[in-house]
């Protein structure tokens, strides 16, 4: 198990909105991923007292996050900063979230990773109970491309 001190630095996401605790395993394939934090009252995607279950797709966005960054400090390197753009094939199955006592379990398994994108499936338990999942595209961005040309400009 990864304690979040090993790979919270690898990502953007600071703060309260690092959204998972743990990292219970990993491989080329795929990440598993623990967090408490939907118990928090400091969870920055609360509104109106709730954490809505639409939420979850972040938590699927980021442990893909965490997996790029891991695997790329693997090989020696960092993960190229991502965007996302697609949620597909989205199955929400509670309504809220902050209500649930115990670690919300997420797994994300690569399906398809290139120079450019990343596509990833995901899928969020609690207690073993279905909550969500879905299909996430990241695109990557080459921040060095933009900052060759902010150099020009």
């Amino acid at each position: 198990m990864l304690p979040k001190s090993e790979w919270s630095q690898l990502i953007p996401h600071q703060g309260a909105m690092c959204l998972l605790d743990r990292v219970q395993s990993w491989d080329g394939e795929r990440i598993h991923a623990l967090s408490d934090s939907h118990t928090r009252l400091d969870n920055p995607l609360r509104s109106d007292g709730l954490l809505r279950a639409v939420h979850l797709c972040e938590y699927g966005a980021q442990a893909m996050a965490v997996h790029g960054a891991l695997q790329a400090r693997e090989k020696g390197g960092a993960a190229q900063p991502g965007l996302l753009v697609a949620l597909r094939d989205v199955h929400l199955h509670a309504i809220r979230i902050d209500d649930l006592p115990d670690a919300l379990d997420i797994v994300a398994e690569k399906l398809m990773h290139s120079a450019s994108s990343w596509q990833y499936k995901f899928r969020i338990t609690h207690r073993e109970i279905l909550l969500a999942e879905g299909r996430a595209t990241v695109m990557l961005r080459d921040d060095t491309a933009n900052d060759a040309g902010a150099a020009h400009e």
